[in-house]
């Protein structure tokens, strides 16, 4: 282990565990590294997304019955 890393007890559900234990070793990777690169594409996931919500701020916002009535009066519904 790295200086710069942290030790972290996580626990897996049985059939997960199994699952990242093959694929650790299918890919001759550890699972250390399997998990970091999960949590690393969820948290860039997270990222796209709150710039997406800091993009679209001003936008106006549109009550759901707003819509459903606007489909009715347009004769889509």
């Amino acid at each position: 282990m790295e200086p710069s890393q942290k030790r972290a007890t996580v626990y897996f559900d049985p059939a997960l565990h199994r699952a990242l234990r093959l694929k650790a070793a299918e890919t001759d990777r550890s699972m250390s590294d399997l998990v970091n690169e999960a949590v690393r594409l969820s948290l860039g996931e997270d990222a796209a997304d709150l710039l997406a919500f800091q993009e679209r701020r001003d936008e106006p916002e549109l009550s759901f019955e707003a819509v459903v009535k606007d489909l009715k009066r347009s004769g889509k519904l």
